[in-house]
Formats: structure tokens, sequence, C-alpha cells
């Protein structure tokens, strides 16, 4: 790490990164200014959106210059980064880059890139997104920082675990591998010791890369403050019990991207005060996501990031609102897990039980809870093609819920790549759904 490296990285998150936040605000001004409004059966943002967009961009600006300055850490969605807080890395995650791309429809230049390069169709379109990034050397992001150490656990799926030894293997840095058993029915004592003993181990690897040394007290703040992010996001979640909503599942799938990328840091505690604050005023103020709110929907599986406008816009035209999602719902889950007096053993719970390394009974048991909670009318099934973990099954939890006398349907779609998605088709099966209620 270089001292003038390390002054780019300050000067580049303290000044550089707010100078462009209020460049690209004023032309935001100008072009709203200039701009006829448009009709919508949708209700406008919550007013923290413009908050996010300004958090979002400061982070990405700075990492351009992470590298170098400061130890940088490529990770899964489901990784415990509170053990590399501690230790000062900037944390870039290929999957939320995939989501970027999948939204801003840039993604199919990387797939087909990586897919020209020998990668499979098959493969998780996250994982040919960013093989394709490394492929042309392009994002759009600007740039993204090489990495000195890539972390992945289990936890989420197992193609992880060979996309990041590829990426090991192209970028020639080490890899810390956690792998958190499969939890069926209640957590296994004897997994959760495998489990915390690998975290032990990461901190011990992560610090020798970081050539600092692991401070167990800042350790425990990290994990707190992660405790406590979950909760505020939960706390948020939960405003969409009113009726109506105050803002839809699409929006939480957008802003959830402090849970996930900063974790275990004051920014993100801080950003989700402010959150929680607007929704409550919305709801106070009668403020909706969806302008009719008529019947209000959950949904299952990742988001299909380039279509969300479509979709959204579509159910809130027949007064279908999306309140609730099972994946905004996975980063609140681990708050209880991590709020515990020994912070290695919670983390332990807290990685081993995320929605996708527990067994079908526990998804149903989450879904039933989650359709009563937020009294929802039907659940939309995204049988994604990339993220198979989290599709399989699906036919027979909706066969369930049709015994409950839930109306289900499931879309045949995936996360990023819109090549397997048929608009029109789409579309019908959607409109026909809605027709049933």
């Amino acid at each position: 790490m270089t001292i003038f490296r390390r002054a780019q990285f300050e000067l580049a998150y303290r000044v550089a990164g707010p100078s462009l936040i209020q460049a690209q605000r004023a032309s935001s001004w100008w072009r709203r200014r200039n701009r006829a409004p448009r009709e919508s059966p949708l209700g406008k943002p919550p007013a923290t959106t413009r908050l996010l967009k300004e958090v979002s961009m400061r982070h990405y600006f700075a990492g351009r210059y992470a590298d170098g300055a400061v130890p940088v850490a490529w990770v899964t969605s489901g990784a415990p980064i509170e053990v590399l807080r501690p230790l000062g890395y900037y944390l870039v995650y290929p999957e939320n880059h995939g989501a970027i791309c999948g939204a801003g429809h840039t993604s199919p230049e990387y797939i087909e890139a990586a897919e020209e390069a020998s990668y499979s169709q098959d493969l998780c379109s996250y994982a040919r997104i960013d093989f394709g990034s490394l492929i042309t050397g392009t994002t759009p992001l600007g740039r993204i920082p090489r990495p000195d150490l890539l972390v992945t656990c289990t936890n989420i799926c197992q193609t992880v675990l060979y996309w990041y030894r590829e990426l090991a293997r192209r970028l020639d840095v080490p890899l810390v591998v956690v792998d958190t058993p499969q939890v069926y029915g209640e957590t296994d004592p004897d997994h959760l010791a495998y489990v915390e003993s690998q975290l032990r181990d990461l901190a011990q690897v992560a610090a020798r890369v970081a050539s600092k040394v692991f401070d167990e007290d800042l350790f425990t703040e990290a994990v707190l403050d992660a405790a406590e992010g979950c909760r505020l996001w939960g706390d948020c979640l939960a405003t969409n019990r009113n009726r109506p909503a105050p803002w839809t599942a699409f929006d939480g799938f957008i802003h959830m991207i402090p849970i996930v990328t900063m974790r275990g840091t004051k920014q993100c505690l801080d950003y989700y005060r402010v959150l929680l604050k607007d929704l409550e005023q919305r709801n106070a103020a009668g403020i909706a996501g969806v302008k009719e709110e008529r019947h209000r929907l959950l949904w299952d599986n990742l988001p299909m990031w380039f279509e969300m406008r479509g979709l959204s816009t579509l159910l809130a035209e027949q007064g279908f609102a999306m309140v609730a999602a099972t994946y905004t719902n996975a980063w609140a889950e681990t708050a209880t897990a991590l709020s515990t007096d020994d912070p290695w053993a919670g983390m332990a719970e807290a990685y081993s039980t995320v929605i996708l390394n527990r067994d079908l009974r526990h998804r149903l048991k989450l879904i039933r809870g989650m359709i009563e909670q937020y009294e929802c009318d039907g659940v939309i099934f995204h049988s994604d093609r990339s993220c198979k973990p989290y599709s399989v099954g699906q036919l027979e939890l909706r066969d369930r819920l049709a015994a409950d006398g839930i109306r289900a349907l499931v879309l045949d779609a995936d996360h990023a790549d819109p090549r397997a998605y048929s608009r029109g088709q789409g579309e019908t099966r959607l409109r026909a759904f809605m027709e049933g209620f």
C-alpha cells in the first residue's frame, strides 16, 4: 500500500465523490425541470432514493482507487464480511456488479463475451457477467479494484465455489472458502462449531494478507453494527404491513444495496435510520407505493433486474402491490442470531441459517408466515434459470399454498440474462393470473 494511493482513495471518497454527486444532482434537476410529468399507477418512490444514489455512487467511485490504498476482497453475497471489517478491507461483490449490469441493460455484452470464451450458458448469469467483464476489461462502474483476497461461502449455492476457484486461477490471488453444511430442521452444534472454526481461520488469513493484526474489539463492534443494520432493514420492510404499503418490494430490491455491500458499518446504520423515518412518514401521510392498491403479493427468489420497471408497472395498473419478498427478507432474518454475547458463535449460526441453506419445510413455513404478516393474496415464484437452488422445490411450494387457498404463479426467467425471459409470454401469464382474483 502506498501513501500516494491511500491519499487518492481518501480524496475520491471525501472530495471527488461528493463533488460528482453535486454535479449529477444539478444535472438531474435540470432534466426533471424540462421533462413533462408522466402518469403512472405507481406512487412516488421514497424520498430516500436520492440519498441511496449518492451513498452508492460515493462507495463505487472510491472503489476505483481502493487497490494499492487498502486491502481489497471480492466476496459472495453470503460471505461473513464482518470478519473483514476490522482489517479495513474494501469489499467488492461480483453478484452486486451483475445486478447493476442487469438493471442497466448492459449484461448481454458481458454474458456473450463469457460464452464466446467457452463459459457455459448454463452457468449463473452473475458469474458469466463477472467473467465477461474480466475478459473485456470494461464495467459500467468505471473500474473495479483488483482483489488481494477472494472469500466465498457455500450457504447460497455450490456454483460460487467453482466460480471463485476460477477467479483465483485467473487473478492469481488467495481464496478462502467457508463451508456451511445444509441445515435440515434444527441446527447441529457440531456443524456450528465447524463453521465457527472456519471463520476464525478466515480472520487469520485475512489479517496475514492485509499485513495487520486482527482486533477482537473492532470485530465485535462490526458484528453488533451488522445486527443493528439487519434489524433496521427488517423494520423498513415491516412498514409494508400497513395498508396501503408505503413502498413496493421492487423498491426494496434497490434499497437493499447498503445491507449487502456496507453491512457492519456506521454508514449502513445511518442510511437505514433515514429510510425508516421516511417510510414511517409515508405511512402516516397515507402515501402508497401503488396508487390504487387492491391486492397484495409476495415475490420469491431474486428479481429480474432487467424487467423490474415493466413488471411493477404492469402489476400496479391492475392494483397489485408487491409488498414483500423472500430475497429482501433474507438480510433481516440474521439480526437475532448476530445479536449475541459470543460474536463468533452468532456469526456461525447466522451464516448457516440463511434461507438457501435450509430445507423446504423452513421455506414453506417462512412464506406462510410472510403471507400472514403482510396480508398477501398471492405469490409469484420466479423460477430463475440461473439460481437453481432458489428455484428447486417451487412447484411443490406452489401446490402446498394452493391447498391453503393461496393463488400462486411460477414465472420462468433469469435474474440478469434477458434472453431467458419472453416478455410477451410473461405478460400474458401475469394478466391471466391477475384476472383470477
